[in-house]
């Protein structure tokens, strides 16, 4: 046993069956029907498409609500209102309107994605330099020439910073709505190790699930650098 003997392998593992463990179940042994790169695959799809969904209706909804006040009474107290509620709580009403398919799980991650990023663009608008948006107006700018030129390059640091916490929020939901009703991804497999005693694999997914979050995380950090030069500069 490890450590001196005093906890059973069955509890805590040693880190050479854990990375075993791993490498047994990326090969065509797999766990549950399906290898960790099949798992992996069906929670970065459900993830990616959550995620698209979220910048593509999130922004333009944050914009909107930067530039007209009206839209922003109409709109803010409804995030507002749902955005302090876990997303988890929304999971049964989700599964009873859309079932226990991808829908309903995808739309979960969503709606946790959705309001970070609505609100950040929305803080990156109010916070674009008025000095800026008046000396193109003043130069002959059109609306949209302002709001392509001006506006969206000044509310973009915002937008990413956003964006980096929505996915945070988004990941953790994944994994957790895929401990309910799914057939693969990187919650069912350490759920279902758990139901089997397979701590190694529970160890090993929960492993996975770090890395991809911080290697996400990484990624994000570098194209906001990328993008954004300036915003690191003044940070």
């Amino acid at each position: 046993m490890p450590l001196l003997q005093l906890i059973s392998p069955l509890f805590l593992p040693p880190p050479g069956q854990v990375w075993q463990k791993l490498i047994a179940i990326a090969g065509p042994q797999g766990f549950m029907d399906a290898t960790l790169w099949q798992h992996l695959a069906a929670s970065l799809t459900r993830i990616v498409i959550a995620l698209l969904a979220a910048v593509l209706l999130g922004v333009p909804v944050g914009i909107a609500m930067g530039l007209s006040p009206t839209v922003r009474g109409i709109l803010d107290p409804l995030i507002e209102l749902y955005r302090p509620v876990p997303p988890l709580a929304y999971l049964p009403l989700m599964v009873i309107w859309f079932g226990i398919g991808e829908t309903s799980k995808i739309l979960l991650i969503y709606l946790a994605i959705f309001a970070p990023v609505a609100m950040s663009a929305l803080a990156g608008v109010k916070s674009a330099q008025q000095v800026r948006i008046r000396a193109a107006q003043a130069l002959g700018a059109s609306r949209a020439q302002v709001l392509w030129l001006v506006i969206l390059p000044g509310a973009l640091p915002e937008i990413l910073t956003g964006l980096r916490i929505g996915l945070g929020v988004g990941w953790s939901t994944l994994v957790a709505a895929e401990l309910i009703a799914a057939t693969r991804g990187l919650g069912f497999m350490v759920q279902s190790a758990g139901e089997f005693l397979a701590t190694d694999v529970v160890l090993a997914g929960i492993a996975v699930i770090a890395i991809i979050a911080f290697l996400l995380e990484l990624g994000l950090r570098a194209l906001q650098r990328r993008l954004t030069p300036w915003h690191g500069e003044v940070q």
